[in-house]
C-alpha cells in the first residue's frame, strides 16, 4: 500500500446487529468511497476482544490495499465478505492490528 490514506466515518447504527461506515481511501490526487458495514461480534472477534470497529476496518481496508488497488475494492460490503474472496484474512489481520 503505496501512501494510502484511510479515512472512516461512523454512519450510525447499521441496525441491531452491525455498524455502518464510509470509508474513503486517497492515494495521489485520487481516491475511492465505499459503504461498509461490520457486525458488533465480527469487529469483537477481529479486534481481540477491543470494542473498535473502525481499528477493524483501517487494518482490513490495509490488507485489502496489500492485495489490490483501492479502485478494485467493493464500493459496498460487509466486512465478512473480505474472507471470501481472501480466506487467510482472519488469520493475517493481527498483523494490520498493530
Amino acid at each position: 500500500m503505496s501512501g494510502a490514506r484511510i479515512e472512516i466515518a461512523r454512519r450510525g447504527d447499521g441496525g441491531a446487529k452491525a455498524l455502518a461506515f464510509d470509508v474513503v481511501v486517497r492515494e495521489g490526487t485520487s481516491e475511492t468511497r465505499h459503504r461498509v458495514t461490520i457486525s458488533h461480534e465480527l469487529a469483537q472477534r477481529l479486534g481481540g476482544g477491543a470494542s473498535d470497529p473502525e481499528r477493524c476496518l483501517d487494518a482490513a481496508f490495509r490488507f485489502l490495499l496489500d492485495r489490490e488497488p483501492k479502485e478494485q475494492i467493493l464500493a459496498r460490503f460487509d466486512v465478512s465478505v473480505i474472507a471470501l474472496y481472501f480466506p487467510e484474512f482472519e488469520r493475517e489481520l493481527s498483523k494490520y492490528l498493530g
